[in-house]
């Protein structure tokens, strides 16, 4: 039975959960561009849309989608690869295109993947010292986040180039944001959010949240990002991992954010961003029905 405190919690944090799904974003595969106006029926009005880098994706494919999103009133918010950049040129017109024709503002910098990188750019803090997305009109740009760190890169190098992106942001006028990685401990995520809250107090925070999936196509997700510690814990369930994950409704992990945010006035929390792995009508349905709840 809950106690009255609880009950009389309950409908503050069901409020709070609407707020961050609805200041939220999810991203959704350029092989779904199709579907986009499925996923915006779910959706308010330019919710933004990540439309992840995939290897081997042209720019022009990448153009698609974007125009996908924004034709069905979503605002599209394209990953940009740095080590899978292949021409600098090709890359600036991608840029000015997607800006200017259909108002790319924000995007997502990441390094990608590669093991070598495919054209000039070693890392996302060598394009952003270029100045090449304030440039061609990029205004905003959001940055990874690893609660439970980086499966190749050491924790040092991270926080190092974490602050030179800050800096080089802050030179150019760039608004700089923090989308974290999913896990599925979201005790280790709320730490994170409060080490940065603690070290870089300006930088608003989107918590990456695993949307409603297939268990064994979450598991293979969760290995390729390097989610280590919650594989890890899941694994000592045995047979319990696939009940576990099909039974976890990503509501829980949104209201533990709600409960945090709520109860720390120092929070940089701002929304959640869902990672549909594929499934991108299933997560803006389960968003919905969030919001209209």
């Amino acid at each position: 039975m809950s106690s009255p405190a609880s009950a009389i919690e309950a409908p503050f944090f069901r409020e709070k959960l609407g707020e961050l799904i609805a200041a939220g974003s999810l991203e959704m595969s350029p092989r779904e561009l199709h579907r986009a106006g499925e996923v915006a029926s779910f959706l308010p009005a330019d919710t933004c849309v990540y439309i992840p880098s995939l290897p081997g994706l042209p720019l022009s494919r990448m153009l698609e989608a974007i125009a996908a999103v924004r034709r069905a009133g979503l605002d599209p918010v394209p990953h940009v690869s740095a080590r899978r950049i292949l021409d600098r040129d090709e890359f600036r017109s991608f840029l000015k295109q997607a800006n200017s024709s259909y108002g790319v503002h924000r995007a997502m910098l990441i390094g990608g993947d590669e093991p070598q990188p495919k054209g000039p750019y070693a890392d996302s803090v060598q394009l952003l010292e270029e100045g090449v997305l304030a440039e061609c009109g990029v205004r905003e740009i959001g940055v990874a986040g690893y609660p439970e760190g980086h499966p190749s890169i050491p924790s040092f190098d991270i926080n190092k180039s974490f602050r030179k992106k800050i800096l080089l942001a802050r030179e150019q006028k760039l608004g700089l944001y923090v989308v974290t990685q999913f896990s599925f401990a979201p005790a280790r995520v709320l730490e994170y959010c409060s080490e940065l809250a603690r070290s870089a107090p300006s930088v608003p925070v989107y918590v990456g949240i695993a949307g409603p999936t297939d268990p064994l196509a979450l598991a293979r997700y969760a290995q390729r990002c390097g989610v280590s510690a919650s594989l890890r814990a899941l694994r000592t369930l045995g047979s319990g991992i696939a009940r576990l994950v099909t039974h976890t409704d990503p509501k829980e992990h949104v209201l533990a954010v709600a409960r945090y945010s709520a109860s720390h006035e120092s929070t940089s929390v701002v929304g959640v961003h869902l990672y549909s792995f594929g499934g991108a009508v299933r997560t803006a349905s389960w968003m919905g029905s969030l919001l209209s709840s």
